[in-house]
């Protein structure tokens, strides 16, 4: 029996490398054979990621980029078709939070999360999409978050949240018009899982211990747990499905 959820001769592309649940990403698909371009505006962290996949003899490809810079975009996607000949996968994974409520966010503020969560799924979906059109096969993933769902009554994140309800909305008006051309889209949103964005704030030991309380699993994610969704979306044994959010959230959403 084929293996569906192996990625041999794939071409990965995983924005936000640098750190956290894109490293996770990256890692995953990379064990499935696939190989990794790791984009991130940090270019120096992403060496130690590079060097770990060319370690298991996957290529990989580093590129500095700004999903929010269009101009960052197209020259590093055309730095990827240009050593990989493709892209099979796109990992539509930066992306930034805030705390704050409406009434006391910084209109820069708001600009900032909106641009990196939201524009820079758009603009990176604007300049693969076409190549995948011409392959006619394609699996874009994007990260959206229980957050595009569901508020907070302990932390106010309100551009957190618009920004993820609209990757969801995003993911839904894509994975139905794409799908035509052999592309699905799909989305995974986590609940709490520590990284470098969440390890300063939502980490903190009073929401930690309230959200552990509400969580029917008791717990926040740990790392490799997002994995399975990851290989999933990104291999065959997704093929008929696009247009859908799956919630790794121990639960949260349920209650």
């Amino acid at each position: 029996m084929n293996n569906l959820f192996d990625l041999t001769g794939k071409v990965a592309v995983i924005t936000g490398a640098s750190s956290g649940i894109g490293v996770q990403f990256a890692k995953a698909l990379a064990d499935q054979g696939a190989d990794i371009a790791i984009l991130a505006r940090r270019y120096d962290k992403l060496e130690p990621l590079c060097k770990e996949i060319e370690s298991t003899g996957r290529k990989v490809l580093a590129v500095r980029c700004d999903v929010t810079k269009e101009e960052d975009v197209k020259l590093a996607v055309k730095s990827i078709i240009d050593k990989f000949g493709k892209i099979d996968i796109l990992m539509n994974n930066a992306g930034v939070t805030s705390i704050g409520s409406v009434d006391t966010l910084e209109e820069t503020e708001w600009d900032r999360i909106i641009d990196t969560n939201l524009k820079g799924v758009f603009l990176m979906s604007k300049h693969v999409v076409p190549h995948m059109k011409e392959q006619k096969y394609g699996k874009i993933i994007n990260t959206a978050s229980v957050c595009g769902l569901i508020g907070s009554k302990a932390i106010p994140l309100h551009a957190y949240n618009a920004s993820k309800g609209a990757v969801i909305a995003l993911t839904k008006g894509m994975g139905t018009s794409l799908a035509q051309y052999g592309i699905t889209v799909n989305a995974i949103a986590p609940s709490l899982f520590e990284s470098e964005m969440t390890e300063k704030s939502l980490f903190q030991s009073d929401y930690l211990k309230s959200y552990n309380m509400l969580c029917p699993a008791g717990r926040p994610g740990m790392t490799g747990e997002l994995n399975g969704a990851a290989i999933y979306f990104a291999s065959d044994a997704s093929s008929y499905t696009t247009a859908q959010i799956l919630f790794v959230d121990g639960g949260w959403t349920s209650v």
